[in-house]
């Protein structure tokens, strides 16, 4: 009985999510477990669609068929695609570290799955209901955790995703993985900066670090993507596909430069972890970003308290909420050319992270004012000259750096 209240406490701890808020048993723990098999398959599953959709979309675009060999339409290529891979030889580079070399493409796939987990796909927002469903008897939220600590979760997850990279080039024991998995870790903490940066934005006018609590503030259609003014979300899109290494940004598999970057060497099945590592985080990046500014599963339920109001229409509206960022994202791939790496470096340290920074100061003043009851017109014209006067600063010191830099070049070098 001590376990199990033990047990119960540390739950409450580490999970807002009112299936663990009482004694743990039996039903508990299959409830649990049904969650985690569902998003474990939804999401390959996804990521199975998400590869055929891109390549349809581009093949579209281009004036050309794309896959329509392997099964209905070309469905069945993303599985053919796998089951080569899996069965191919797999190779060692003589110089590679062995356990770090097989480490490395878990460390890329695995955040991926984790961040997932705290993504809520259905439930109804509206009329108090808090997204609390109803699964075998068991009141629960329809996503596999809900952590009090749920962004700095998705922030960790982020990270660590980084050490996969960098390590998949520095065990190969070759130099052009080597070059790559250094330009993908500057590049993906670069952006790692802007993208906290206008994520506290959203943290700022929710007032909670809950994934449950983010979605449930945003009901009504008080999504934060205009709560917050726009820009934040503006600069988390693409701080996000940076972080993705896609296009425009995949300086990381630059191959006309890097012969594929960081998984030259890579293999079969584990050049496929990374293969499938990219979409799987492209399909997250884009859950995560309808939950925080497009208020996730919440939507109109037209009254309906049944399981169509509760478990269909919220589900439904969270898909097509994330069809459109996946399209964007294919789009992105499609029509927009890859930056020079200084462009890449310049726009993340030069642009958005001032420019998140200053935003997110820009909305702690409308806050305090509120909270304190000042002029808020005057507060926020007073703010904006502020920022205005450090933007103007900022833009003289770049170009004094580029005058001093251009000066000292030798004769016939670039600036």
């Amino acid at each position: 009985m001590t376990s199990i209240l033990q047990t119960s406490a540390l739950a409450g701890i580490l999970a807002n999510d009112p299936l663990l808020s009482g004694e743990v048993g039996l039903t508990t723990l299959l409830v649990v477990l049904i969650k985690v098999v569902v998003a474990f398959v939804g999401l390959l599953l996804s990521v199975i669609l998400m590869v055929w959709f891109e390549r349809k979309v581009i093949a579209d675009m281009q004036n050309r068929f794309g896959p329509n060999r392997a099964g209905p339409f070309g469905l069945f290529q993303t599985i053919a695609d796998g089951m080569k891979l899996i069965f191919k030889e797999d190779l060692m580079p003589e110089r590679a570290d062995p356990f770090v070399f097989k480490l490395a493409p878990f460390l890329s796939l695995v955040p991926a799955f984790l961040t997932f987990a705290i993504v809520p796909i259905a439930g109804s927002f509206n009329d108090g209901l808090d997204g609390v469903v109803t699964i075998l008897g068991q009141q629960t939220f329809m996503q596999v955790a809900d952590p009090q600590i749920g962004i700095l979760l998705f922030l960790a997850m982020s990270s660590l995703a980084v050490y996969g990279i960098m390590l998949a080039g520095w065990a190969s024991g070759s130099k052009y993985p080597l070059l790559g998995s250094v330009r993908a870790t500057a590049q993906m903490v670069s952006y790692e900066a802007a993208l906290g940066l206008a994520l506290a934005s959203v943290l700022l006018i929710a007032g909670s670090l809950s994934t449950n609590a983010i979605v449930n503030e945003q009901s009504g259609f008080r999504w934060n993507v205009w709560m917050t003014g726009l820009v934040p979300f503006v600069i988390f899109t693409i701080a996000a596909t940076a972080e993705l290494n896609r296009p425009p940004f995949d300086l990381v598999e630059a191959e006309q430069e890097l012969v594929g970057g960081f998984h030259t060497e890579y293999s079969s099945f584990r050049f496929a972890m990374f293969f499938l590592a990219e979409f799987l985080n492209t399909v997250t990046m884009s859950a995560i970003i309808v939950t925080l500014f497009f208020g996730g599963p919440s939507g109109p339920t037209f009254g309906l308290t049944n399981w169509v109001g509760v478990y269909i229409l919220p589900f439904l509206w969270f898909f097509l909420k994330l069809l459109v960022f996946l399209c964007m994202f294919v789009l992105f791939r499609a029509t927009l050319p890859r930056f020079r790496y200084d462009q890449v470096m310049d726009l993340g340290w030069k642009l958005l992270i001032p420019a998140s920074l200053g935003w997110f100061l820009l909305l702690v003043a409308v806050r305090v004012a509120s909270d304190q009851g000042w002029n808020l017109p005057a507060t926020v014209l007073a703010a904006a000259a502020g920022l205005l006067a450090g933007a103007f600063l900022l833009v003289l010191s770049i170009r004094a750096s580029a005058a001093k830099r251009a000066a000292l070049s030798l004769p016939g070098e670039g600036s």
